[in-house]
């Protein structure tokens, strides 16, 4: 199948397809016209990559990791163990973004908690010097 229909079918925009290629993820046939030519395996490899990109793998990552997947139809599983180094640092990498992600929120808390309720205020305190309208 083409592009369009290729698109259509995995819900991916064709420019994200395309994307997808120039990483090495898919391997579309060419027709010697020079299109793309998706089969129904290229249906089951986008949806593991969207699933893989969805559990905050990058598309390098993904490149290494997803010719040892297999995908039921359902889900991605490794297909052997030796996998759980690279899955379990990954997993390592999104909690420290995600304990970042909570100090950063912790601070702004603070700022917000800080913030002094609105009446009294200076209508020019709220303008950085030079700003003001």
């Amino acid at each position: 199948m083409r592009m369009g229909e290729f698109s259509r079918l995995t819900g991916v925009s064709p420019r994200l397809l395309r994307y997808y290629e120039e990483q090495g993820l898919l391997r579309p046939s060419r027709r010697p016209s020079g299109y793309r030519e998706f089969t129904e395996e290229d249906i089951a490899t986008v949806r593991g990559i969207r699933m893989l990109l969805g559990a905050g793998l990058s598309t390098a990552t993904i490149a290494e990791l997803l010719p040892c997947m297999v995908d039921d139809g359902q889900t991605l599983t490794p297909a052997c163990t030796g996998l759980l180094p690279d899955l379990n640092r990954e997993r390592e990498r999104l909690n420290e973004a995600m304990a970042g992600l909570l100090a950063a929120r912790k601070k702004l808390d603070a700022i917000i908690a800080a913030t002094v309720p609105a009446g009294g205020d200076d209508p020019d305190a709220c303008y950085a010097a030079g700003t003001r309208p």
